[in-house]
């Protein structure tokens, strides 16, 4: 399961807005904040979020001894 804090360190990563975040998983920002900030439960528009995190290269970690993260995919020259 990803957590709040992975989608915040993620968008983070990738240097996104919450608004491009909502724009790139077509969920609307409101539901981005909501998510981030735990308001809410995740739901279906998890899967839209993550997709696109993923997409711009992402790697969710499961925990590792230390808790789940982030990364970016290494680049291939």
């Amino acid at each position: 399961m990803v957590t709040s804090a992975q989608i915040r360190a993620a968008r983070g990563l990738v240097n996104w807005t919450v608004r491009d975040l909502a724009q790139r998983s077509g969920v609307h920002r409101n539901t981005v904040t909501r998510i981030e900030t735990e308001a809410t439960s995740p739901g279906h528009s998890l899967a839209a979020i993550r997709a696109a995190l993923e997409a711009a290269g992402v790697i969710f970690v499961a925990e590792n001894g230390e808790g789940p993260g982030v990364r970016l995919k290494k680049e291939r020259y």
